[in-house]
């Protein structure tokens, strides 16, 4: 593939808003995991809140795309000069050249469940207010991004589990590579809820403490929510010596089982394969690697074994799920954005609150950060039903 550049990125999840304050959590090894506070919600286990989304106020005129995702998809995209970056790039190529590819697993479902606590006790209906379109539904995400932004693009949400804000990065590239858009915001967006609370934890997938990606003794993942973004586009003359790349996609589907990775990691494994030959490099080319490191044995072993048979056991990685907390569809995007920080930074973050590393799994996991001018990061992440995607980025100079 072409490379593409990200002319501009944020991120917000649980620990910081914007990329200062995102780098600064990861220099200093903080997890934003805490208690579980969220709602009525009364598991023994920690999540990644974000504070303050109830406060922040939706632009006039969009008042029905009301709901937490919105609101937090708000917050984010108002950082960095995000917006204002979109902005410019929609006047000089026209907002009917932008195009916007979102991910998220859940939306704004959250809104369904506190309407369903106020049905009418005879009929059953839904109070009045409830937007479905806005809310609950999963292109709500996109509509609003597009609809805050006055473009007229194309506008996509992908919606496949983990891996879904990290697909739509390879969906963009495919659309400005056929000539149908010149840049698009990608990213992702996802919220705590009831649904997925009690959902993973009825699967027996949720730790009681804080997550332990690759530890001897992890037991489950950590919830938690965030919201990414990037811009992405051709790059125009003299690239800058930081600028940071996307050079290589891959995707696979291994459909093993509804909520386990293959133990061979064989999915896993063919989408970094893919990543690499799309971005022309070899194995050892790639400085760092972000695990999707959920945190399950099954997962992580998984993972081990496919990074180990693609990229060798030396490779440094790390998973920053124990830093943000699962952040189920907006996972890909904010990893990428991490990704693109540890390049400009020089930077490999260590994965906070794993204490021992699994003997067991073949890999080079950091527990302390390190200081490296690094080139070229792989990004993996892996959705139920076997949807994954590996993601290649680089830095120019």
């Amino acid at each position: 593939m072409s490379p593409l550049a990200l002319t501009s990125f944020t991120a917000t999840s649980a620990i910081g808003r914007g990329l200062d304050a995102t780098l600064a959590s990861l220099r200093a090894q903080r997890s934003g995991l805490a208690p579980c506070r969220f709602e009525t919600v009364s598991l023994d286990t920690c999540v990644g809140e974000v504070a303050g989304i109830d406060e922040v106020r939706l632009p006039d005129g969009l008042s029905g795309f009301e709901c937490r995702n919105n609101r937090l998809a708000w917050l984010a995209l108002t950082q960095d000069g995000f917006a204002d970056a979109v902005a410019q790039r929609a006047a000089h190529y026209g907002s009917h050249r932008m195009g916007v590819f979102l991910g998220t697993s859940t939306s704004g479902i959250l809104e369904t469940e506190l309407a369903y606590r106020q049905r009418d006790a005879q009929s059953g209906a839904l109070p009045r207010g409830f937007r479905y379109r806005g809310a609950h539904n999963t292109f709500s995400l996109a509509a609003f991004t597009q609809r805050a932004f006055e473009l007229a693009g194309p506008a996509v949400v992908i919606s496949c589990a983990c891996s879904s804000s990290a697909k739509v990065f390879a969906s963009a590239s495919r659309a400005i590579e056929a000539g149908l858009i010149d840049a698009a915001v990608v990213g992702g967006v996802d919220t705590l809820c009831l649904t997925t609370l009690y959902g993973f934890h009825s699967l027996q997938l949720v730790a009681r403490t804080p997550c332990r990606p690759f530890d001897a003794a992890r037991d489950g993942i950590s919830i938690g929510e965030a919201a990414a973004f990037a811009l992405l586009e051709r790059p125009e003359g003299p690239l800058d010596s930081d600028e940071v790349l996307l050079l290589g996609t891959g995707e696979s589907s291994d459909a093993y089982h509804m909520s386990a990775p293959p133990p061979d990691g064989r999915g896993a494994r063919a989408a970094m394969l893919q990543a690499l030959e799309a971005a022309r490099l070899e194995p050892r080319d790639i400085g760092y690697i972000n695990f999707h490191g959920t945190g399950t044995p099954s997962n992580d072993a998984a993972e081990g074994v496919a990074v180990a048979s693609v990229l060798g056991k030396d490779v440094p990685g790390s998973s920053t799920k124990g830093a943000t907390g699962h952040t189920l569809g907006a996972a890909g995007a904010l990893e990428a954005v991490i990704c693109a920080l540890a390049l400009k930074a020089g930077f490999l973050p260590a994965g906070v609150n794993t204490t021992q590393v699994d003997p067991e799994l073949p890999v080079n996991y950091l527990r302390e950060n390190r200081s490296a001018p690094v080139t070229h990061v792989m990004s993996n992440s892996f959705g139920f039903g076997g949807s994954n995607c590996s993601l290649i980025l680089a830095r120019v100079g």
